[in-house]
C-alpha cells in the first residue's frame, strides 16, 4: 500500500473532466414567422394517421414504414450506434483475463512422469483522471441519439413522400380521365364536322383541324398513362415492394383539407425538427471530443492486480498489486494539436447547426407561402374552368348556327382542355404544400414521447436525455 502513496493525488483528483461543457449555442431565432398563421398550436402534433384521412393512404404509409428499405437501414444504423457505444463503455470498468497452462513430462532418466499447473488472473483499471473515458462515452451517447434523429427524420421524410407520391397518382389518375373523355368529346365534334364537310357548309380545312385536336388528345392519353404507371413504380419502391398496382382510396376533391392550418412558434423547431436534432447532437459529440483531446496532454494511471497459481511437486500461489504511470513528455506539440483539430471540427459542425436551422426556417416559411398561394391559385383555376366550360359551350352553338369560324371553336376547346388539366394539378399542389408544411414542421411525433435518455449505460425512454 504504501508504494501507492505517491499516487494518491492523483487518484483523488480522479473525477475531473477536460474541455468545454456543451450548452445549447443561441441561434437567430425570429419570434413568428413571415407568413400570417396561427402560433397558437401546431398542425405537427397530429399523428399522420390524423393527417391523412384516406384509408388506402394510410395503409399504405404503414407498409412503407414496416418495409421501405432506407427506413430499415437506417434502424441498421440505430444498433450499430448502440453497439459502438457498449465498446467505449466498456472502458469504464475494470478488464479481467485469466490464462492457464498445464504439462505433462515423461523422463527416461527414472521412467517417471511430472505434471504441472498453471493458473492466473489480470485485473486492470485505467484510473479516469481527467475525464478521457467519460467524454467519450458522452460523445458516443451523442452521436447514438443523432441517428434516432436521423431515423425519425427519414420517417417523417418517408411518410410525407408516400403521401405526395399517391397524391401524384390521383391527379394523373383525374388527368388520364380528362384526356379520355377529351377523345371521345373531339371524336364526336369531328364526326359533326365531317358531316358538316360532306354537306357542302365547311371547307376540309375544318376536317382537318378537328383530327388534329383529336390527335393532339390521344398524345394526352398516352402520356398521362406512362406518367401514372411510372409513379405507380416510385410508390410501390417506398413500399419496399416491386413495381405493382397501387390501389386507389379517396380522390383529390374527397382530401380532407383544414380551413387553417397552425404552425407554432419558429423557436419549436429546435426541438421538433429530427434533423436540427440530429445536427446538435452531432456538435454535442464533437464538442465532448475537446476533452478527449485535451486529456491525452496528461499524465494516464494503470492499477493492476494479479492472481495465479502453479500446482506440481511443489505448488505455489501469488498475488500482486501495481500501478503505473504514464504520459507525454515531449512530441512537438503533437497533443495540442489534436486540441486544435477538434476545436476547428467542432466550429464546422456548430456553423452546421445553425444552417440546419436555417434551413428548416426557410423550409417551413417555403412551405406557408405554398399553402397561401395555392389556396387562391385554385379559387381561380375553377373559376377560370367555369368561364372555359361556358364559352366552348356558347362557341360551339354559335359554330352550328354558322355565326363564327371552327378557330374560335378550336381555341376555346384547346382552353377548357388546358384549364381541366391545370384545375387537377393545382389541387394536388394544394394539397402536397400541406404535405410539405407537416414535414417542414417536424410533424408526427413529439420530443415527449419519443425521446432516448441513456444514463450509467441505461437507456430508458425520458424527456431529458442531456
Amino acid at each position: 500500500m504504501k508504494r501507492w502513496l505517491p499516487l494518491l493525488p492523483l487518484i483523488l483528483v480522479a473525477g475531473c473532466t477536460m474541455g468545454p461543457d456543451y450548452v445549447r449555442p443561441p441561434v437567430v431565432e425570429p419570434g413568428e414567422y413571415r407568413t400570417s398563421a396561427s402560433a397558437d398550436t401546431t398542425i405537427a402534433d397530429l399523428p399522420w394517421w390524423e393527417m391523412f384521412q384516406d384509408p388506402v393512404l394510410q395503409d399504405l404509409i404503414d407498409t412503407a414504414l414496416e418495409g421501405n428499405r432506407d427506413l430499415r437501414a437506417s434502424m441498421a444504423r440505430i444498433s450499430e450506434a448502440r453497439a459502438r457505444l457498449g465498446i467505449v463503455r466498456a472502458d469504464l470498468y475494470p478488464r479481467v483475463n485469466y490464462a492457464a497452462d498445464g504439462a505433462l513430462d515423461r523422463s527416461s532418466a527414472n521412467d517417471g512422469t511430472a505434471s504441472s499447473a498453471f493458473v492466473a488472473l489480470d485485473v486492470s483499471y485505467q484510473v479516469d483522471l481527467w475525464g478521457r473515458v467519460r467524454r467519450s462515452n458522452e460523445a458516443a451517447v451523442q452521436e447514438m441519439l443523432a441517428t434516432e434523429e436521423a431515423y425519425r427524420n427519414v420517417t417523417i421524410g418517408l411518410v410525407s413522400q408516400v403521401a405526395r407520391t399517391y397524391f401524384l397518382l390521383r391527379d394523373l389518375d383525374n388527368r388520364l380521365a380528362i384526356s379520355e373523355q377529351t377523345v371521345e368529346t373531339r371524336m364526336q365534334t369531328l364526326g359533326v364536322v365531317e358531316s358538316r364537310q360532306r354537306a357542302g357548309m365547311v371547307t376540309e380545312v375544318d376536317v382537318n383541324q378537328a383530327e388534329i385536336q383529336v390527335y393532339e388528345a390521344e398524345v394526352s392519353v398516352q402520356t398521362f398513362a406512362r406518367l401514372r404507371a411510372q409513379t405507380e413504380n416510385v410508390l410501390s419502391v417506398l413500399l419496399g415492394q416491386p413495381p405493382m398496382d397501387i390501389e386507389r382510396g379517396l380522390s383529390l376533391d374527397d382530401q380532407a383539407q383544414a380551413p387553417e392550418i397552425p404552425v407554432g412558434l419558429p423557436s419549436a423547431l429546435l426541438d421538433r425538427r429530427p434533423d436540427v436534432l440530429a445536427a446538435e447532437r452531432r456538435l454535442h459529440a464533437q464538442t465532448a471530443r475537446i476533452g478527449v483531446a485535451e486529456a491525452l496532454k496528461y499524465p494516464q494511471l494503470n492499477l493492476t492486480a494479479d492472481l495465479g497459481a502453479q500446482f506440481s511437486d511443489a505448488s505455489s500461489s501469488f498475488a500482486g498489486l501495481g500501478a503505473q504511470i504514464f504520459g507525454p513528455l515531449f512530441n512537438s506539440g503533437e497533443n495540442q494539436r489534436r486540441v486544435e483539430v477538434e476545436i476547428a471540427r467542432t466550429e464546422q459542425l456548430l456553423n452546421a447547426y445553425e444552417q440546419t436551422f436555417l434551413t428548416a426556417l426557410r423550409e417551413v416559411e417555403d412551405a406557408l407561402v405554398a399553402v397561401e398561394t395555392y389556396d387562391a391559385e385554385l379559387a381561380s383555376r375553377i373559376k377560370q374552368l367555369e368561364s372555359a366550360s361556358s364559352a366552348a359551350e356558347l362557341s360551339w352553338v354559335r359554330y352550328e348556327g354558322g355565326l363564327t369560324s371552327y378557330l374560335e371553336v378550336l381555341d376555346l376547346q384547346r382552353s377548357l382542355f388546358s384549364s381541366q388539366l391545370k384545375a387537377s394539378e393545382t389541387l394536388q399542389l394544394r394539397l402536397t404544400s400541406t404535405v410539405q408544411l407537416y414535414q417542414a414542421l417536424g410533424g408526427g411525433w413529439t420530443a415527449a414521447q419519443d425521446s432516448i435518455a441513456v444514463d450509467d449505460g441505461v437507456i430508458s425512454n425520458d424527456q431529458d436525455d442531456e
